[in-house]
């Protein structure tokens, strides 16, 4: 009898500690951040503009694969700005803080968004643009820039994730993505992502719960 007293303690609080877990879990999965600009900053992506000075929140949209879709909306997320599309990039060491990096602009013109790192991770997202303005950029700044051929103004959520993507020179050349994307060590390659953990979690979480009332069921009929 004091056995399955225990087990039955022993499940119901592994059960809360699954239904606590997976908030921590949705928040690291999506990464989502509150950036504040000091100036104007250019955003490619889908609804690519110019955002003033002022707060926003980048969030992960989607991590299936080893591109990553980057999503900009207001500080109270009312609103989408842009949905950009995005892959790995590597840095060496990771930070206790947000990391944003721009490409360097001509006095009076805005920085251009470059790439995005969340505080703990050697992993960053470094920013695609469609390629007329990735050469401009390229040429400005006069190093390669991440460009994709598809018309980014017009184009789904859906296709981002299958937009070919290459790194394109001041002349509008395509040269190695290694040029742009710091590679890893072979030791630091991440196992691919295949989808949140959460779905499963919360699987075990019903699983768990039941084992829990079959056991206390069971238990009052042998008392």
């Amino acid at each position: 009898m004091k056995l399955f007293k225990m087990l039955a303690s022993a499940l119901c609080l592994f059960v809360l500690c699954v239904l606590v877990v997976p908030v921590a879990m949705a928040d690291d999965w999506n990464r989502e951040t509150v950036i504040t600009f000091s100036g104007p900053v250019e955003v490619p992506g889908v609804g690519a503009q110019t955002l003033p000075a002022g707060a926003y929140v980048f969030k992960i949209f989607d991590s299936m694969s080893d591109r990553h879709i980057v999503q900009v909306f207001s500080k109270d997320k009312t609103h989408l700005f842009t949905t950009i599309l995005a892959i790995p990039n590597y840095r060496l060491k990771a930070t206790d803080k947000t990391v944003i990096t721009f490409r360097e602009r001509p006095a009076g013109q805005p920085e251009a968004l470059r790439a995005w790192f969340y505080p703990g991770r050697q992993w960053g997202e470094e920013f695609v643009y469609a390629k007329p303005r990735a050469v401009e950029l390229a040429r400005e700044t006069n190093e390669p820039v991440l460009a994709t051929p598809i018309e980014l103004a017009a184009a789904p959520v859906e296709a981002l994730k299958t937009a070919p993507v290459e790194a394109v020179d001041p002349k509008g050349e395509p040269v190695e993505m290694a040029q742009v994307v710091e590679p890893p060590p072979i030791a630091a390659v991440p196992m691919p992502r295949t989808a949140s953990p959460l779905p499963l979690i919360g699987l075990i979480g019903v699983l768990t719960l039941g084992a829990g009332f079959a056991l206390s069921a069971f238990s009052k009929r042998t008392a």
